[in-house]
């Protein structure tokens, strides 16, 4: 703790920032506070990783659909601070879940399209992870369900028509409200592939929440408004987010947690015809 609050006070120093709060996260800490005048947001993560490099991500969106940067290195970077910051997950809460799709619509558009930087990996380079799972001695997970979704999401690398910048994790935890930006997005991992690849977080979410993500009729309802709206091949999206939910599955095993959420949702997702 203490030599994470020492990289926090270092860094706001050094780009001027006068914190008035910390919060600690599982992934980083955050700094609240202003500069010149401007609330900003300091975050110093606490390990390597995809979130080292959100501010490069960032910085190549450029303000479009995603939070603004000023300042930024691997490990810590400087962020607008949205107001009042409210999580999309809270729309789906009251009982909203088709408009938090429709607003998940706007700013996957305004997201699209943008060039990564090079530090990004490919969806191809994500993928190794069923080659990870199947070399180890895990029992979680079914070996020919991973060997299916690999097989499927290999395939699905080599047709990939027009790839770019994702966000990576866009999902209802990843959206904040700001009363004048309106919905922005937050916390990119970055990962370079078709648009297609990106609706599959969002499936997966909220996650605390199984009786909505793993139902059927949302599933649908919400596939259908995402496809229809952004003009995406539904039968991709729904590989893909099958795909992904097992490798998902993998990652929460990673990461020391068992393999629930994906899963869940992987076997919604089979029954639905591709």
């Amino acid at each position: 703790m203490n030599s994470l609050l020492e990289r926090v006070q270092a860094k706001a120093a050094e780009w001027n920032v006068q914190i008035d709060e910390l919060r600690e996260t599982p992934s980083s800490m955050l700094g609240f506070g202003v500069r010149e005048g401007t609330s900003v947001v300091l975050k110093i993560t606490k390990r390597a990783g995809d979130e080292s490099h959100s501010g490069e991500v960032l910085r190549a969106y450029a303000g479009d659909g995603a939070v603004r940067v000023y300042e930024s290195e691997v490990g810590a970077v400087l962020l607008e601070r949205l107001e009042p910051g409210e999580q999309l997950v809270n729309v789906v809460k009251r009982g909203e879940d088709e408009e938090a799709t429709g607003i998940m619509v706007e700013v996957i558009r305004k997201l699209a399209g943008h060039q990564a930087p090079s530090v990004c990996p490919t969806v191809a380079d994500w993928g190794r992870a069923f080659e990870r799972y199947l070399q180890s001695d895990d029992e979680q997970i079914d070996r020919e369900l991973v060997c299916e979704a690999r097989d499927m999401y290999q395939d699905l690398v080599s047709s990939q028509r027009t790839s770019m910048l994702l966000h990576g994790d866009l999902q209802h935890y990843n959206v904040l409200f700001d009363h004048q930006r309106g919905w922005v997005a937050i916390d990119p991992k970055g990962v370079v592939g078709e648009l297609e690849y990106e609706v599959g977080a969002l499936l997966r979410n909220p996650v605390e929440m199984p009786e909505i993500f793993a139902s059927a009729d949302t599933i649908k309802r919400r596939l259908e408004i995402l496809t229809t709206s952004l003009q995406l091949d539904y039968s991709r999206v729904l590989k893909w987010s099958y795909a992904q939910a097992v490798l998902s599955g993998i990652w929460e095993i990673e990461d020391g947690h068992l393999a629930k959420i994906g899963l869940l949702l992987a076997r919604q997702l089979k029954e639905i015809s591709w």
